[in-house]
């Protein structure tokens, strides 16, 4: 389940929110300051952060500042009475994902949340990879979970790079199959299963956790079990 951390000084805007968003199906967290926000993004690993800007002490553009500094790559809508083009500049140039003006449709919203979610992830091909433990460096080609470091063949390495690039958002077993064996692969029906089988072995021979989860009738995410 997709999970959405709405951040947010309004009670009555925050409680229309909770409302839309459990309602369109996502798992909702809420904060009501910056420093509060921090907290849950830590607690909860949100697929899309739906950050105010103008909150009393630490506003939306500090948190921003401070989950980016800390490469925290978390999809980020600002929400901000401001409709100066240098207000957007500014929240986009500190990192947010996208920007919409108050006041907004809710339609409009899960419009925006929506198209974040669908984005391809962009990222440098020799930028190293992690998600908690685990750790893909593209220039060595080394892959790690903790110390432990282990192997791949060519196609596992392809197929974890995309989890990887992709970490915490649910990917459907006709996206994975496309972008990582081709757009006219022919093979077994069952061919991601054996491969999300031999690198669950892999990253789990130690005895860590299990980072690939299965979404069942819908494909695979990288993300901690709840």
């Amino acid at each position: 389940m997709t999970t959405v951390l709405i951040v947010d000084d309004d009670p009555k805007l925050l409680m229309m929110l909770r409302r839309t968003l459990t309602y369109e199906g996502f798992r909702v967290f809420s904060a009501t300051n910056g420093t509060e926000a921090l907290g849950e993004v830590q607690a909860h690993r949100p697929d899309v952060v739906v950050l105010d800007w103008l909150m009393p002490g630490l506003d939306g553009i500090g948190v921003l500042e401070r989950l980016r500094a800390a490469g925290d790559k978390t999809l980020v809508l600002m929400l901000t009475a401001r409709d100066a083009v240098e207000s957007r500049v500014e929240g986009l140039e500190t990192g947010a994902d996208d920007y919409l003006v108050k006041p907004f449709a809710p339609a409009e919203l899960l419009a925006r949340i929506h198209a974040l979610l669908r984005r391809p992830a962009v990222v440098a091909r020799d930028e190293l990879l992690t998600y908690t433990d685990l750790r893909l460096d593209p220039v060595t080609r080394e892959t790690r979970r903790g110390s432990r470091a282990f192997s791949l063949t060519a196609k596992e390495y392809d197929l974890l790079h995309y989890l990887l690039r992709n970490s915490r958002q649910v990917l459907r077993r006709e996206q994975i199959l496309q972008e990582v064996w081709g757009y006219d692969f022919g093979g077994e029906d069952n061919v991601l299963e054996v491969y999300i089988g031999y690198l669950r072995k892999k990253t789990e021979a130690g005895g860590e956790p299990r980072l690939i989860q299965t979404v069942r009738g819908v494909g695979y995410v990288l993300r901690e079990d709840a």
